[in-house]
């Protein structure tokens, strides 16, 4: 262990895992992750995976985390088109939205019955995503149904910068599609529905059906992650898999650390429960 280290010494009833940096990087789980996951399952604990990457559904990370050897079902995972489409359905139904997205929204919002168009002076609801076929035609769109006679609001899946990648490399992600379109309407984004927003949140909690006092959220993001623990009274765990390294913790105030700091996720299973369990390291 690093002199960063911070490990627990209690088990939680619930945990929530971030997954692209915490659980995997690219196609490969990160170390001790297998063995974690399992472990909670032999417990009961009750196991929750979140993500704010809009690229994928539920049915395809489930599918992902199966395929790299912790078999899952969709309803564990809850992701951005998840708390997007639900939101919509619930607050804004009969709206016609442009998903400024790929595909994975879309087909969640044409599945719910949330009408797309196109046509800007059609849109209510310009919704802003991780768009890899991002392209001033879509922003034209953006614009004009913003700034026409409509008047259409500004939502956004995510507040996510970048995506980041095993080589250390990374994508733009849906802030920088958001800031594109703030830019050019002079509108502001309304409200996201990622980490650390309350729509995750609420949905994160639904999922869990537990006191936030017995549960505790994992992630390799301060800014989200770390964040949204906060924001929901969890207890919070940073692991230095993802985008934080140990660096990045020199500057941070000792009150704005996360409970836990951890160099690889089982850390989490205090020492002596993996002698209890019978698991070696």
């Amino acid at each position: 262990m690093s002199e960063l280290t911070r490990v627990p010494d209690r088990l939680y009833a619930g945990y929530v895992f971030d997954l692209d940096g915490t659980i995997y990087l690219g196609s490969e789980l990160l170390p001790g992750a297998e063995r974690l996951v399992r472990a909670l399952r032999d417990m009961e604990r009750k196991v929750v995976f979140v993500s704010n990457n809009p690229t994928r559904d539920p049915e395809e990370y489930a599918g992902k985390l199966s395929d790299l050897g912790l078999p899952t079902p969709a309803s564990d995972v809850i992701n951005t088109v998840v708390t997007t489409t639900d939101w919509l359905c619930a607050n804004a139904p009969d709206a016609t939205v442009f998903p400024v997205s790929e595909e994975p929204l879309k087909r969640a919002l044409r599945q719910r019955g949330i009408r797309i168009s196109e046509d800007a002076a059609e849109i209510d609801i310009v919704i802003a995503s991780y768009d890899r076929q991002f392209a001033y035609r879509k922003l034209q769109i953006a614009f004009d149904a913003i700034r026409g006679p409509r008047r259409a609001r500004l939502i956004a899946t995510n507040p996510d910068r970048f995506c980041p990648f095993p080589d250390g490399r990374g994508e733009p992600d849906a802030a920088s599609i958001t800031a594109a379109i703030e830019a050019c309407t002079g509108v502001s984004c309304e409200l996201h529905f990622g980490k650390p927003g309350p729509v995750m949140l609420h949905a994160i909690a639904e999922a869990l059906e537990l006191s936030p006092e017995d549960c505790v959220l994992t992630g390799d993001r301060l800014t989200t992650d770390i964040r949204a623990a906060r924001e929901a009274s969890m207890a919070s765990a940073l692991v230095l898999t993802g985008e934080t390294d140990s660096e990045s913790l020199s500057d941070i105030a000792e009150d704005e650390r996360p409970d836990y700091i951890l160099d690889r996720i089982d850390r989490l299973v205090p020492d002596d429960r993996w002698e209890d369990l019978g698991w070696s390291d």
